[in-house]
């Protein structure tokens, strides 16, 4: 009877233990296995972060990207042996609690990504596999400059540099995104035996698994996680002229009358370096020392008086004469690398100090924004430098050691101008232009450019897919110098580039943000001829496209503000099923209703085009309809790129303007492409000020009744001083010559029988 006792005792005693080798959390579970603490928190029902670190060592850590607070989730708990399930109402996590390996599943038990077995790692480096099916394409990573969208079988270092943006984060077709949360050099690596993160410094590994169940959803629950991204104003939709560099304050502003003369629009002027002085001692002083430059207040009133907008440029480095500099090194706040340009001890400030962020926006707010300035270009935010040794990448910041946290360089300094710009003043947008980005940027009203690259036809071809890798990672926008950076002295005066820039202009006409600029020559419209000219005449021409948009544009980034939106779409966000799209860097999607396909190769009088699978798709420019999964040689003369519109669309053209706050929007075409239902958000607000976060914006909804052939414009909803109370659409279905003029005020419009021809 004893011994009967004893061993029910050490089997009660032994269920206990094997019952306590883990402990549930408010947010999930932990255990410690094989000498690793290992942490699994829901954020949401759709967003879980999985904590690993040497056991006993306590890791703390606040992200700098991650700003959501985790919300309750409801959480079913099913141990079977060594296996617990977690499951949300969304999706199920397996954890192995022999093993401490950590896997994600569908709630239908559809496999989405799962650590390797005994692939975690401490030692040196913070590391961690995981294993992917075989034919899955993942996307993603910052800005690359290999060319390759699909990412599978890649490996290269996240590290910032200019023309490279380095964001640890990808995400899958099959609808599921995975961020490590770590800010020191990190390696990927896709392999046969697995996909690796592997970072250089760290105090453990920090990640979040986030499943929108489509790509759309998981952007979503990137944004969820790492902050919504804010409205630009609407001028900002405009064409900019800049140009490395405007010498003097009368080139400038001549510059924008001679746009004015010539009746081509333009809303945005970029002044580029050295309005501070020629002297490299003054570098980045933020103060008009440069004589050309004689008054810079009268000077932006001019600016504003032609109906134009200009941003400066400001860096994050500072000459040694400069008073930021004095104030900097006075207070320990500079850090010691050597910065561009060489050899003049220009010094970086220190980002990750909000002391250092404060002094920064304060030279700012007293140079240049107290002055009218309308953005900021903001260069070389990687940060820049050069001939680093051991000691320097252990240099101590505001945030601890400098080797930790580098690749978040650009997100805190952004940081430090958006909030500060913001506490100062409701009635003009943040626009920020920066070379660099971290994930979480978005919210900072960060519009990162691909940086000083080759003006060449290799280099355009990259710029596609590393634009759409980027936008994957929840930054929504992004753009290329038109032309290219470095190109040879004087060369808009020959055909072979020119031929190249009408391309580049193009693709950037349907790109968040069209901007010229570049060095050794002038990018102007009359650089390249005047009317009547080959060049001249399609630069014009998509310039005057891009205004007759503005609606859509405008509308477009209101999708972004309010619902998580994408503007540059790669194929699969939109047709995952067609397995041709998978790896296709050669397309996109502009919004979800145009199909863009840029022409970068040279003397190309036809080019390929795939139409993807499961629409109808209308030509652009003659509106032909052709079946999707269809692959055709479209002619394309130099005034023309291939530009589809897929069926079930709606599109709204603005009038014609040479601003574009010239006109209201009194009356609007609406373009109806039938074939399938559609639906579009018609925004307005009072275009720049930050009003619209109180509700003053309107929307009006337009649906399309495919198989009535029919449109419902729905009752505005809203208001805004000012707002237009009456209208006028001008309707028409394509594939019809008929016009049907509607009247609008507040109250719905019944639907309408439109049938095409």
């Amino acid at each position: 009877m004893r011994k009967t006792i004893i061993l029910l005792l050490l089997s009660i005693v032994g269920c206990s233990l094997f019952a306590q080798s883990y402990e549930r959390t408010d947010l999930g579970v932990k255990a410690t296995i094989e000498a690793t603490d290992i942490e699994i928190q829901f954020y949401s029902p759709r967003i879980v972060r999985v904590i690993k670190s040497p056991a006993g060592i306590p890791f703390q850590k606040e992200s700098l990207s991650v700003i959501k607070q985790p919300e309750k989730t409801n959480l079913e708990l099913i141990q079977e042996s060594n296996i617990l399930q977690l499951k949300s109402q969304s999706l199920c996590v397996t954890f192995n609690l022999l093993t401490g390996n950590v896997a994600f599943n569908g709630l239908n038990g559809r496999p989405l990504l799962a650590e390797k077995e005994q692939s975690t790692r401490f030692s040196d480096r913070i590391e961690q596999f995981f294993l992917l099916d075989k034919q899955e394409p993942v996307y993603g990573l910052g800005q690359q400059q290999e060319g390759a969208m699909n990412q599978r079988g890649e490996s290269f270092l996240l590290q910032q540099e200019n023309t490279k943006i380095a964001i640890p984060f990808f995400q899958s077709v099959k609808g599921y995104g995975l961020f490590w949360d770590n800010y020191s050099a990190t390696r990927f690596t896709d392999n046969y035996d697995g996909t690796t993160f592997s970072s250089e410094a760290g105090d453990g590994i920090d990640y979040y698994f986030l499943y929108g169940e489509s790509m759309d959803g998981t952007i979503a629950c990137l944004r969820d996680l790492t902050g919504q991204a804010p409205l630009y104003p609407l001028w900002s939709w405009g064409y900019w002229q800049s140009r490395e560099r405007y010498v003097s304050q009368k080139e400038l502003i001549e510059t924008v009358e001679h746009y004015r003369d010539l009746k081509v629009p333009l809303d945005g002027i970029v002044q580029d370096w050295q309005y501070w002085s020629t002297d490299n001692a003054y570098w980045n002083g933020m103060e008009f020392k440069n004589p050309e430059f004689p008054d810079p207040a009268q000077m932006i009133k001019d600016i504003h008086t032609l109906n134009a907008h200009t941003i400066f440029s400001v860096w994050p480095s500072f000459g040694v004469k400069t008073k930021p500099y004095q104030v900097f090194k006075e207070k320990g706040m500079l850090l010691s690398f050597e910065s561009f340009p060489q050899p003049d001890s220009v010094r970086i400030y220190d980002a990750f100090n909000p002391e250092a962020r404060d002094i920064y926006w304060d030279f700012m707010n007293k140079y240049l924004f107290s002055i009218g300035i309308d953005g900021w270009w903001l260069d070389a935010t990687e940060a820049e430098y050069s001939n680093v040794n051991e000691s320097q990448w252990e240099q101590l910041t505001g945030l601890g050691v400098f080797s930790k946290v580098r690749n978040a360089f650009p997100l805190m300094s952004i940081k430090g101008v958006y909030e500060h710009q913001r506490a100062v003043s409701e009635d003009k947008r943040v626009y920020i232009l920066t070379r660099s980005a971290f994930a979480g940027q978005q919210r900072y009203a960060s519009n990162s450019w691909s940086g000083d690259i080759d003006g060449n036809w290799e280099t355009f071809r990259k710029q596609i897919p590393a634009g759409l890798n980027f936008s994957l990672c929840g930054i929504p926008y992004w753009n290329t110098d038109i032309g290219g950076f470095w190109v040879r002295d004087n060369s808009s005066a020959n055909d072979s580039y020119r031929e190249l820039y009408v391309r580049w202009l193009q693709f950037a006409a349907f790109s968040p943000m069209m901007r010229s600029h570049g060095t050794n020559t002038p990018r102007e419209i009359w650089q390249f001829g005047q009317k009547g000219d080959w060049a001249y005449d399609a630069i014009e021409k998509f310039i005057r496209l891009r205004y007759s948009l503005l609606p859509y544009h405008y509308s477009l980034s209101w999708d972004v503000t309010s619902h998580s939106g994408s503007i540059l779409r790669m194929l699969s966000m939109d047709f995952s099923k067609d397995k041709k799209v998978w790896d296709m860097g050669t397309e996109y999607m502009y919004g979800q209703s145009f199909l863009v396909i840029p022409v970068t190769s040279p003397n190309a009088q036809t080019y390929p085009v795939y139409l993807p699978q499961g629409t109808d798709w209308y030509d652009f420019w003659t509106g032909e309809k052709t079946a999707g999964g269809t692959t055709i040689q479209r002619n394309t003369p130099i005034d023309l790129l291939p530009v589809y519109v897929k069926a079930g669309s709606i599109i709204p053209f603005g009038p014609d303007v040479q601003y574009a706050t010239e006109k209201d929007w009194q009356t609007l075409e609406l373009r109806i492409y039938p074939g399938a239902d559609a639906e579009f958000v018609l925004y307005e607000d009072e275009k720049d000020n930050y009003n619209y976060e109180k509700g003053a914006y309107t929307t009006i909804l337009f649906k399309w009744d495919d198989a009535n052939k029919t449109l419902t414009i729905g009752e505005r909803q809203g208001e805004f001083p000012g707002m237009l109370k009456e209208r006028t659409f001008n309707l028409q279905v394509i594939g019809s010559k008929e016009v049907k003029t509607v009247k609008y005020s507040r109250k719905k419009v019944l639907p309408m029988e439109l049938i095409p021809n």
